[in-house]
């Protein structure tokens, strides 16, 4: 396949639990003119042995050092040859009519250059959560994607190739790389490219209908780095102040503000209960509006963390699916 119309990009890398279902979901796909490109980033365990174990000529494979999630999606990209190119993780997975329909979505309207749409979230075996993302669709502007990022995880998007050349710059220390995500960032590379795209480039981001996604939760490797996720979402907006500080100056605090929220009902599902009730009393604190503007949203992620303080983290996690389902509805 030459000239396939679909990209997609999978980074592996110590993945071998999930990496099967993910390559599953790609290759059940109703829409089929396309090539997977798996990204080996040097991991250790034996995912690039189950990845061997499929035989499709519609996969390739590209081998590297270990560069990180970002780094991997760098290579991935440079050598993908669809004009739209969708980005999956390879411990999520997909539903069999997704890139059908992001490809009729991105066909039908040439002004838009991402393509997203919402996602169910799995737990670490795989089983389906209460638990959805249900993202604004229409009308996204940049203060839409810097305070609620709507694309959600990185396994939602659907990219037109000559939108986000846009926003390709050349690697600052291996001038023979070309990059479109920031390889200084090791967690909020999604939000900081989105970001980069809407604000700086003036990139059209538009969601269609359904969650297509099945975005998995494991649960040790959130909770060990709940708190870095937030200081390297810090260092976006700090990057996005450079090149968009009006922005950042009318819509940051908020923008913070509804990051530590969502990070409190990470905490809460984590049954972190202390570091959700501070997450949530700092998101208040900085934008007490949400409460007016978001009142179901607020008080039942207000309600997830008393319930987990008082029941403690076993007791909570039996009943904890009804709290989460309701704050992120």
């Amino acid at each position: 396949m030459t000239n396939p119309k679909m990209s997609i990009v999978m980074p592996v890398y110590n993945v071998q639990d999930y990496v099967a279902e993910a390559i599953q979901s790609v290759l059940a796909q109703t829409f089929t003119d396309f090539e997977l490109i798996i990204v080996d980033d040097g991991g250790q365990d034996g995912s690039m042995e189950i990845v061997h174990s499929f035989y499709d000529e519609r996969i390739r494979i590209v081998t590297q050092a270990n560069r990180g999630l970002a780094g991997a999606r760098n290579s991935g990209i440079a050598a993908a040859r669809a004009p739209y190119i969708a980005l999956l993780d390879s411990d999520d997975r997909w539903h069999p009519e997704k890139l059908r329909l992001h490809y009729v979505h991105l066909e039908a309207d040439k002004s838009i250059g991402v393509s997203f749409s919402g996602s169910r979230m799995i737990d670490q075996v795989g089983n389906e959560l209460a638990v959805a993302m249900r993202p604004k669709l229409t009308g996204i502007r940049p203060q839409d994607i810097l305070r609620r990022n709507p694309v959600g995880n990185g396994s939602a998007a659907v990219l037109r190739r000559s939108a986000i050349d846009a926003a390709m710059f050349t690697h600052p220390e291996e001038s023979w790389r070309k990059c479109w995500f920031d390889e200084s960032f090791r967690q909020s590379e999604d939000i900081e490219l989105w970001v980069r795209l809407s604000a700086a480039h003036g990139v059209r981001f538009e969601g269609i209908a359904g969650e297509l996604t099945e975005y998995r939760i494991v649960g040790g490797a959130l909770s060990a780095n709940i708190v870095k996720q937030y200081l390297s979402w810090t260092e976006m907006l700090d990057k996005a102040m450079r090149y968009a500080p009006d922005l950042v100056a009318k819509h940051g605090v908020a923008a913070r503000a509804y990051q530590l929220r969502y990070l409190a009902r990470r905490a809460v599902q984590l049954g972190n209960a202390e570091l959700a009730a501070d997450l949530f009393a700092q998101a208040v604190r900085l934008e007490p509006r949400m409460l007016v503007a978001e009142p179901r949203k607020s008080a039942t992620t207000a309600g997830a963390v008393v319930a987990a303080k008082v029941l403690g983290p076993q007791r909570f996690r039996a009943i904890s699916q009804h709290y989460l389902k309701q704050a992120a509805a």
